[in-house]
């Protein structure tokens, strides 16, 4: 099996399942907005399940393939945790996150989802070729 398989078979998984909340419910599949309603109050039960399935994805993977899938960390978890506050500021700052934008809003032809994605991919580039000119 190639190494991009699983991530494909994953891409594929997540965008099926964003059309399909969009279709039966006609909501947007943003993953931030759907955490940000289950913690608070505005939780619906489809946001629950939404993130059960996306919680239950590496022992899917698990069940198929018969191990879990390999993920390197390698940088302190200082640095995660610190990485992990500046996405969420992001999120709200960019009125979404890159599953939001990325898949949702632009299929929809969303200036505001081009714009931030445009923005998160350019982000990334620049943070990739900084830290990795550090290392």
């Amino acid at each position: 099996m190639t190494p991009y398989w699983p991530s494909l078979f994953g891409g594929m998984l997540l965008g099926l399942a964003s059309i399909l909340l969009f279709l039966f419910n006609g909501r947007i599949a943003g993953i931030s907005g759907i955490m940000g309603k289950v913690l608070g109050k505005a939780r619906h039960f489809t946001d629950v399940f939404f993130l059960a399935g996306l919680l239950s994805g590496p022992y899917l993977y698990a069940a198929a393939f018969g191990r879990f899938p390999a993920i390197t960390v390698a940088a302190p978890w200082p640095l995660i945790v610190v990485a992990g506050l500046l996405v969420g500021f992001g999120t709200r700052m960019g009125s979404g996150c890159t599953s939001g934008h990325g898949i949702m809003g632009l299929a929809r032809f969303s200036r505001r989802s081009i714009a931030a994605t445009t923005t998160f991919l350019v982000t990334g580039i620049c943070a990739a070729t900084i830290t990795g000119a550090l290392s």
